[in-house]
């Protein structure tokens, strides 16, 4: 298993017309946010991913992203202070979850593709091993980072804490947790040890402990 490699088009008219709805939903305070079903089928082909603006979307209660074409959300996610449920469902290319996701307060429903999910209880396929911590890891720019080696294409601040994280400190790590009605993988992004002992213990029946991916994590036996 390994991440989705692909970058967001900035320029492509989807990404335009998503971040013009972001801003409409935004002012006009909708509960309710579909923003693809006003994308034409190529325009919503073009969007593999949400930008940071959905941090502004307060007063969203539900967030609906059925059958959509992305393969990873922003951390942003995790500012929706009011979103009460969650409709990724059908989204087949989107394997894993932002940590932030459990920052949301009210999140209580979640409708997710479950059976495309890393670790998933059915099948349990493989997490995607994370990048080892190196001496050189500072030399890379953490607003354009390579998605297919960091899960995302920037690291701005801690998963757990939130302070600004800087890439040479940066402690990646896997954890499956109850998140609204799904067990979801979480992609943490943390800037100290501390904050990783600080994570929850992982749901039932799933991987018992955080850890860093690839084939020789132990995972318990498929349901089926």
């Amino acid at each position: 298993m390994a991440f989705h490699p692909e970058r967001q088009d900035t320029e492509a008219p989807g990404w335009l017309r998503l971040l013009a709805l972001i801003e409409e939903a935004a002012a006009d305070g909708r509960e309710v946010f579909k923003p693809l079903v006003e994308l034409t089928a190529e325009e919503r082909r073009q969007v593999i991913t949400l930008p940071p603006s959905i941090a502004k979307l307060t007063a969203v209660r539900h967030l609906v992203l059925y059958g959509s074409n992305l393969v990873r959300l922003p951390p942003e996610i995790g500012a929706m202070e009011s979103l009460e449920e969650f409709t990724p469902y059908t989204s087949h290319r989107l394997h894993w979850f932002p940590y932030e996701l459990t920052r949301c307060p009210k999140l209580a429903r979640s409708t997710v593709s479950t059976r495309a999910l890393y670790g998933n209880s059915k099948y349990r396929p493989h997490f995607p091993s994370l990048a080892p911590r190196t001496p050189d890891a500072a030399r890379h720019d953490p607003e354009r980072l390579d998605p297919n080696i960091w899960g995302t294409e920037a690291v701005r601040s801690c998963s757990v804490c939130a302070r600004l994280v800087e890439l040479a400190d940066l402690r990646q790590v896997w954890i499956s947790l109850p998140v609204a009605t799904d067990v979801l993988p979480l992609l943490v992004n943390a800037c100290s040890r501390t904050c990783v002992d600080a994570l929850p213990a992982p749901a039932r029946e799933h991987i018992d402990t955080v850890h860093r991916g690839g084939p020789t994590v132990v995972q318990p036996a498929p349901e089926w």
